[in-house]
């Protein structure tokens, strides 16, 4: 969709293919599942500061709102829900007005602080600050060397400890925002496995083998993503068998099994939430 580094111009490859407003920093799509976002050294002048963190694969974005106290609505709210309501985070650097933007990457707000700055007037108030998870630093593997069993919670704590963690945590250190990430990864992955329970949640059929815990060996898919990235949100993810993962990935129906795959899981937690 897009890659890394590369110039775009903001109107014609951006707005005009995905919609979005063309002013703002923080431009949601009325038409797919993205929010775009735009950051850039003018932000300085309206109290806004945003940067990669010393911890590489941590970016810090400046909340909107140029005068007083910034507030959980428009383009704030959105971020803070992007993964609860299915949107991906892409991120663009202006390179002066009227210049392309260049795309930085795909993100996810793992965590939420709050600092004391000043605004476009120079009064004090408080900064919302997104810190934001790049989805191209790995979270997990695939668990092969795991010898000793998950000692699980039960189903019903496990599927309510993974629907809560979709929420950005709010603290006062960035610097916990990859392990945030990580665990809320690890919980989202954990339930999704156990909801299908060694069965293929796209086929029906067996997981292929056991992993040397004794698991059953299922790979976990992120649907419908627009990128190489994914949500970690349990309607968006899928325990499946590796063949149908890769038929997902590279077959000619992938994109078909794919729409199949996300109605079957949003049905399956239908069911789920009426228990």
């Amino acid at each position: 969709m897009f890659v890394v580094g590369k110039r775009y111009s903001r109107a014609k490859d951006i707005h005009d293919q995905y919609g979005g407003t063309r002013q703002s920093g923080i431009s949601p799509s009325g038409s797919h599942p993205v929010i775009f976002l735009f950051t850039g050294d003018s932000g300085e002048t309206y109290g806004y500061e945003d940067g990669w963190q010393k911890d590489d694969g941590v970016f810090l974005y400046t909340g909107q709102g140029q005068v007083g106290d910034m507030e959980f609505k428009r383009g704030n709210k959105a971020i803070q829900n992007h993964v609860a309501d299915g949107k991906q985070l892409f991120l663009f650097r202006a390179i002066g007005k009227g210049q392309p933007v260049e795309f930085v990457g795909e993100f996810e707000c793992a965590s939420i602080d709050f600092s004391d700055g000043p605004d476009v007037n120079g009064n004090p108030r408080k900064t919302i600050r997104f810190n934001l998870v790049s989805c191209a630093v790995p979270i997990t593997n695939e668990g092969f060397e795991s010898v000793k069993p998950i000692v699980s919670k039960p189903f019903g704590d496990l599927r309510q400890s993974a629907f809560a963690a979709v929420a950005p945590t709010e603290t006062n250190n960035w610097r916990m925002a990859k392990q945030i990430r990580r665990q809320r990864s690890s919980e989202i992955r954990e339930y999704v496995l156990r909801r299908a329970n060694g069965i293929c949640e796209l086929t029906g059929e067996k997981a292929p083998f056991s992993k040397p815990n004794g698991e059953p060996y299922l790979e976990v898919h992120h649907i419908k993503k627009l990128s190489d990235g994914g949500l970690d949100h349990p309607v968006n993810c899928a325990a499946i068998t590796p063949n149908a993962h890769r038929q997902i990935h590279f077959g000619l129906e992938g994109t078909e099994l794919d729409d199949r795959l996300s109605k079957l899981i949003r049905s399956k937690e239908r069911l789920l939430s009426k228990r």
